[in-house]
């Protein structure tokens, strides 16, 4: 494995080169992660795939070139975002590939296919999390009001954190989602990290019905993973996408919403417990 920069107008993309194989397989991690969160399948595929495995906004070392709160308030389309990677892609000589995303980061891969879905082979979207974005986060980020308020809590030690188990008890967020979010605001830095990310992603809403004849029209091959103890992504939410999909299949493991770990197989993001409903 290799790490790298991808020196871009918008940002300094940090990622990992891992694998070997003659296919190029893009991946997109989860809140809190960092781009070698898919390495625990480069035993595996690695001689089928050559994986790019990238720190996202606000993670590790991928830092935008302005980091002014005025910019991040902006936002970043998903047409600029997806501008970014054909960009990567050109750098790299990368005409085709497939998709690998968990949680957080099938946001990335949502807005790829859909503005360049005859670029994408398969898209593996592991607790697809843009089938059921956190209802608070999407308020905080959206409204001009939360938001002042959430930048202002920023600056308090404790004040995200009695936020956070307010909407716990109100039962906004579940357990689950409580303590992933709790992780992300140890820190001053991880706070504004977290203030961050949550607010220049908040144009990355999904149409399912668009990005649905988007996927079809290019035939993408799409599995949709989930943990059959995940109360954060439930396998239910599915529905939302799947059936309007011609190339899609459901796999649910026997796993929480803790997916990407050594115990995910090919054997796994292929086949697994298969679930059509």
């Amino acid at each position: 494995m290799t790490d790298h920069f991808f020196k871009h107008p918008l940002v300094n993309l940090h990622y990992y080169r891992f694998g070997k194989g003659p296919k190029t397989m893009l991946c997109f991690h989860g809140l809190g992660m960092h781009g070698k969160q898919f390495t625990v399948l480069e035993k595996e595929l690695g001689e089928e795939y050559t994986f790019f495995g990238f720190d996202l906004f606000f993670h590790k070392e991928t830092l935008l070139n302005n980091n002014e709160l005025r910019e991040i308030k902006k936002g970043i389309t998903q047409q600029a975002l997806t501008a970014l990677f054909i960009d990567f892609c050109t750098h790299q000589q990368i005409d085709r590939f497939s998709i690998m995303a968990y949680s957080m980061g099938t946001f990335y891969a949502a807005a790829l296919m859909r503005f360049i879905p005859e670029r994408i082979d398969e898209s593996f979207l592991i607790a697809p999390s843009f089938l059921k974005p956190p209802r608070v986060l999407d308020f905080l980020a959206n409204n001009k009001a939360a938001n002042f308020f959430f930048e202002k809590l920023l600056l308090s030690e404790n004040g995200l954190k009695v936020l956070l188990k307010a909407c716990l008890k109100m039962r906004i967020v579940d357990q689950s989602n409580y303590e992933i979010l709790y992780r992300e605001i140890a820190t001053a830095q991880l706070r504004f990290d977290f203030y961050a990310n949550v607010t220049y992603l908040k144009h990355m809403d999904v149409n399912y019905q668009v990005l649905a004849d988007a996927i079809n029209k290019e035939n993408i091959n799409c599995y949709f993973i989930f943990g059959e103890r995940d109360k954060s992504i439930p396998a239910h939410t599915a529905s939302k996408l799947l059936p309007k999909l011609k190339n899609a299949k459901k796999i649910i493991l026997a796993e929480g919403h803790d997916l990407v770990t050594v115990r995910l197989t090919k054997k796994m993001l292929f086949c697994g417990h298969d679930d059509q409903s």
